[in-house]
């Protein structure tokens, strides 16, 4: 009788063991689409944000996660988030991304503050590797007027509002501070549409580009995230790319009255129909979310899905 059970044991074992290991092999074939990160004003690739590439390790097990750093050094990137020309930010992003083998396929990016719109540059302009889903927490898409908050010692943020009020769309200013190419003043629309060197091209306001907006449809997924507490974006609408109605800067226009979006002139509308954009809000100041809003709302509903 033992002998009898010990050898159905011993094939229970075997058949138990084939099963794991097929399991093991679709397992090991089954991966996390990478994801790039972008920081924001006065943060660094490993700065802040970098509790953030420790958690989808930790929850994503395997996924890769990797941070643009601008810049050979801490320091170099630090100073760009407030100094390089975001056109040149945007080439030399699309050049970090191509050159890295593992990004090949395809991956996510999330955008943090302004890396938000930063990453729909290169989503722009850089179609490839494809960007699948974008994800903006706290960016700036349609720009900002006013600067009540800056996050960075005060010597910096003195000296972007002394540039500011020298002159916001003045060549200077604008190739050489990255909060001027995004600096929106509806009280002067046509001086921000013929000067702004990033936002005004990057959102189509001044020559329809079909090659934006076809790139930007290529997208599975655009995530638009704004604080309903910010203090630092004003307005902070400008995350879900809502604004001033032009000649003033109280009331605030819907996101489907814009002509950005009424014209499509860089896909909006279109992913829009296509269920393919998600506009979510949450309590806090800019950039201030809990751990599990991120979880529930970020990781699981567009970071978790598995790949074969």
């Amino acid at each position: 009788m033992s002998s009898k059970i010990s050898a159905s044991f011993l094939v229970f074992v075997i058949i138990a063991n084939l099963i794991l290991d097929d399991l093991g092999v679709e397992c090991r074939n089954k991966s996390y689409t990478p994801i790039v990160m972008y920081h924001g004003m006065g943060d660094t690739a490993y700065g802040s944000i970098d509790s953030i590439r420790k958690y989808l390790e930790s929850k994503l097990r395997g996924v890769y996660v990797t941070s643009i750093q601008q810049g050979r050094n801490f320091e170099e990137d630090f100073l760009s988030s407030y100094f390089m020309n975001l056109n040149q930010q945007v080439e030399k992003a699309c050049e970090i991304i191509q050159s890295d083998e593992k990004l090949k396929n395809g991956y996510n990016a999330i955008g943090f503050s302004q890396g938000g719109q930063i990453l729909r540059g290169i989503a722009q302009r850089c179609p490839y590797p494809p960007m699948k889903q974008l994800i903006s927490i706290g960016g700036q898409h349609q720009g900002v007027y006013g600067l009540p908050k800056c996050l960075g010692s005060f010597k910096i943020c003195d000296f972007i509002r002394e540039m500011l009020n020298f002159g916001v769309y003045t060549r200077f200013v604008q190739n050489n501070l990255v909060q001027a190419e995004y600096w929106h003043d509806p009280l002067q629309e046509s001086l921000y549409k013929q000067n702004s060197v990033f936002l005004a091209d990057i959102n189509n306001e001044i020559h329809l580009n079909e090659t934006y907006r076809n790139n930007l449809l290529k997208l599975e997924k655009l995530v638009l995230v704004y604080f309903l507490n910010d203090t630092i974006v004003q307005p902070k609408e400008s995350g879900w790319f809502q604004f001033y109605l032009p000649g003033q800067s109280e009331k605030i226009y819907d996101l489907k009255d814009s002509p950005l979006y009424r014209e499509d002139r860089i896909g909006l509308k279109r992913l829009d129909e296509q269920n393919k954009l998600f506009l979510l809000s949450t309590i806090g100041d800019h950039l201030q979310f809990s751990i599990d809003w991120f979880q529930k709302e970020i990781v699981e509903k567009f970071l978790a899905k598995i790949f074969i």
